[in-house]
């Protein structure tokens, strides 16, 4: 049996997933197919190398070497055609840590960021912890697939925008640009000196068929432009053990952001962290070349089957990510109702759309990273309340 069939209880391991039904959504008779991490186990290669590394029994300080940063290198390399200099790189416990920090040293109170709504719901926090004021470049639906609305993108930045925090892949939509879309985005961003900070951690979760583009990628003068925030977590289900780097090619704008991680106590990787992420790009690649077709056919049987089944959901068009942005509008539901409806009718725990901004209010997100047994669980469950309700 493939290892992406196998059904793993959850349950009791502090799994926020599994074990915060009862706070998040007042019942643990729900589903969870909501928080972004997968119902799948790590690559044997990681589970291996964690547990040698286990049994040595000493967990004192630990070094990035050669040899991880050479492993990043190279799958960086090889994934994603963009060759980058070990120097260029940083590490932080995750990319929104990454964030946090990068709008500390590249912005002051006040200064506008940009980012494109709907969007990942830490992007709105930081933006507003930090007392910069948010600015939003709304996606545009149409015909089920969101699109950049370049003229507002534009005109959005001639009011002073500082930086611009690119979400690419996008989550929750699910869209991975396309260059002409990324070449756009930074001409206006260097037309306009807006400093790009872009959260890629779902890199390497794309459909077969796509290719994800790092925007830094481009050319050097975006690269100088662009701080990267990348890592393992999302590609090979990591995420507790923190571990995330920033690539940045401009040694002014690096050693800033070095100085800030520094003073915050940033500036290493716990040792879990970083034994994981160099077994999982030495040796993850097959594992993780099976699971994106696993989660192709997931996103295709979900789309498939609310097309079919109901008149009132379908699913946004996707092209990576594990994430489906779920259209309800037809529901004709405000936000509680529709989220009050998939917990008590459904039984199956989401992401209320309006966590993701107010162009969200009528859509769900569903983590379709899970056995195909869950999927077919969930799926049943929501088609069976929308045809009773």
């Amino acid at each position: 049996m493939s290892i992406f069939k196998e059904i793993h209880d959850r349950k009791n391991t502090r799994s926020v997933k599994w074990d915060m039904l009862k706070p998040v959504f007042q019942t643990d008779d729900v589903l969870p197919m909501w928080v972004a991490d997968m119902d799948f186990k790590a690559p044997e290669a990681v589970n291996e190398a964690l547990v040698n590394r286990a049994k040595h029994g000493i967990y004192g300080y630990t070094i990035i070497d050669d040899d991880v940063t050479n492993s990043i290198i190279n799958w960086i390399r090889k994934r994603h055609n963009w060759d980058i200099n070990k120097n260029w790189l940083s590490f932080s416990p995750g990319v929104v840590t990454s964030l946090h920090i990068a709008i500390q040293a590249f912005t002051e109170p006040s200064d506008k960021i940009l980012i494109q709504t709907p969007v990942y719901t830490p992007f709105y926090k930081m933006i507003e912890q930090h007392d910069r004021e948010l600015v939003k470049n709304t996606l545009v639906l149409e015909d089920n697939y969101y699109t950049i609305d370049f003229t507002d993108f534009e005109e959005k930045l001639k009011q002073g925008v500082k930086a611009f925090i690119l979400c690419s892949p996008h989550n929750p939509v699910g869209r991975v640009w396309k260059e002409d879309e990324l070449q756009e985005m930074a001409r206006l961003c260097l037309k306009y000196d807006v400093l790009i900070l872009t959260d890629e951690i779902h890199a390497d979760l794309i459909y077969p068929g796509e290719q994800h583009i790092p925007i830094a990628s481009l050319s050097e003068e975006i690269a100088e432009q662009t701080i990267t925030c990348m890592s393992p977590s999302k590609t090979f289900n990591l995420a507790g053990l923190q571990a995330s780097y920033i690539i940045t090619s401009n040694k002014e704008k690096r050693d800033l952001l070095n100085d800030h991680l520094s003073k915050q106590g940033h500036n290493m990787l716990n040792t879990m962290g970083n034994t994981a992420m160099e077994a999982a790009y030495l040796h993850g690649e097959a594992w993780l070349d099976e699971l994106r077709t696993v989660l192709k056919e997931n996103q295709a049987y979900v789309s498939e089957m609310l097309e079919n089944h109901t008149n009132e959901l379908k699913v946004t068009q996707t092209e990576g990510t594990y994430l489906l942005w779920i259209d309800c509008s037809g529901l004709d539901m405000d936000n509680k109702t529709l989220n009050k409806f998939m917990i008590e009718k459904a039984k199956v725990g989401l992401n209320t759309g309006a966590e993701y901004g107010k162009e969200g209010d009528s859509f769900m997100r569903m983590n379709i990273a899970c056995p195909k047994a869950t999927v077919v669980e969930g799926v049943k469950r929501i088609i069976d309340a929308v045809n009773n309700r």
